[in-house]
Formats: C-alpha cells, structure tokens, sequence
C-alpha cells in the first residue's frame, strides 16, 4: 500500500466531504489520496483537493501523522481555501470512471451529518485540534453515548 494525504478544510463550521459509493453504502471522507513518487505529503493533499472537488488550497498545518497496519501513512493537513471558491465534483484518477468507487458528491457538512463511524474516522485525522471543534467538544456532557452493535 502507498502513503495517503489528505486535506481536511474547514469553512464556517463544515466540513468539505467527498462523498464515494463503496461496498453498497456511500460513505464521506475527505478530499485525498496517494502520494505520487517525487512529490510531498503537502503537495499530495493539495493535488487531490484540487483534483476531487476544484479547489486550489494552502496548507495551514498538518494535524495528524497516521501509521497503518500494513505499514503505510497516511497524512493529514488541514488547508485553507479562499471563500469565493466554489466546489465541483471533480475526478479521481485512481478510480476507472463509472466503477462503484466513483465520486458522487462534493459538498460541506456540519459535524452531525456525519455518520458515527465517519466522526471516528474525523476525530483520528486531528478534528479535535481545529479549534471550532475543540470548543464543541468542551460543550458536550459527560454522559456515555456509545452506538449500540447488534
């Protein structure tokens, strides 16, 4: 496996998601992908934003380093995008065009459309580190809220 980048962009409290449809469900992750041979992490998570959604971006700082179980890395950034840029479905060219992995969507939602599973994925990127995010989560209460699995 090829280390991964990606770009976590966060514009008025929303998060921008790339909605793909895989194994029968479609799940929202963020803009990113495999790190090309010469290039760098940072430039990895820019490419894929621009390539996934049509946005160009900088890089405010990286929030996460991720070491994965088949040795591979993934990279997290979180990367600043001017607001008069709109978002576009874009493509990825490591998908065959039609197949069920394709992009289905670009879009910006708020913490609580995402899935359970998805805002565990969030948190790992580094969510807890972009302060809009933190100062939620020092709101929430001490009650435990874990999903029942049947």
């Amino acid at each position: 496996m090829r280390d991964r980048s990606m770009a976590l962009v966060v514009r008025n409290n929303k998060i921008l998601s790339v909605q793909t449809h895989r194994s029968g469900r479609y799940i929202n992750e963020l803009p990113g992908g495999g790190i090309e041979p010469g290039e760098t992490s940072e430039e990895a998570a820019l490419r894929e934003l621009k390539e996934e959604c049509g946005l160009i971006g900088t890089i405010s700082r990286q929030l996460n380093i991720l070491h994965r179980k088949d040795g591979s890395t993934e990279y997290v950034y979180l990367v600043d995008v001017s607001s008069e840029q709109r978002e576009m479905i874009g493509s990825d060219p490591e998908i065959q065009e039609g197949a069920e992995q394709a992009i289905k969507n670009v879009r910006w939602l708020s913490l609580d459309e995402f899935t359970e599973r998805e805002r565990a994925y969030l948190w790992s990127y580094g969510l807890l580190d972009v302060e809009d995010f933190h100062d939620e989560v020092s709101r929430w209460g001490d009650a435990i809220s874990y999903p029942v699995c049947k």
